[in-house]
């Protein structure tokens, strides 16, 4: 598949999860299949009817542990953000039909404790570690193709990360 082709595909509707913990700090997780540094906040796919707060909420779940009842929905971004894959993946990844995605991202408080992050929680584990980070920190670690996105979700959510900690 080349550049041509990918450039005609559709992006694949998802969210994200900015998870801040009490200390303002970002939670960012280790994916689990890849070898390099490629550190992420929690996203994932909108289910079928699922609204995109809901699939941010199931998501957070799935791949963190954090139960809904421990956090406080405090933003959304305004609209989508758009990312594309690098080539190379955008072949392999979701069978070739997608040429990255579009993601709507949600701030949330987390008021629980760090026993109550468990990455292992779900059967398709996606993290191998995690840890907080200050969000002038976050991306920096961040896998490159989706630095861009990263930055623009923090300066969004920049109003409600201030005086936090």
């Amino acid at each position: 598949m080349g550049p041509d082709d990918i450039a005609k595909l559709p992006y694949r509707r998802n969210v994200g999860v900015m998870l801040v913990n009490p200390a303002g700090h970002v939670f960012v997780g280790q994916r689990m299949d890849s070898e390099t540094p490629a550190w992420q906040m929690p996203q994932g796919g909108i289910d079928p009817g699922e609204n995109p707060r809901d699939a941010a909420l199931r998501e957070l779940h799935e791949e963190t542990g954090v139960a809904p009842d421990l956090v406080t929905v405090e933003a959304e971004t305004a609209g989508w953000i758009a990312y594309d894959l690098p080539q190379e993946i955008a072949a392999r990844i979701w069978k070739g039909r997608f040429k990255g995605q579009e993601q709507k991202w949600f701030l949330l408080r987390f008021h629980g404790g760090d026993d109550q992050v468990r990455i292992d929680a779900d059967a398709h584990q996606e993290f191998s570690e995690w840890r907080w980070l200050p969000p002038d920190e976050v991306v920096a670690n961040i896998v490159p193709f989706k630095r861009e996105v990263y930055a623009r979700v923090i300066a969004e959510f920049a109003p409600h990360l201030e005086g936090s900690g």
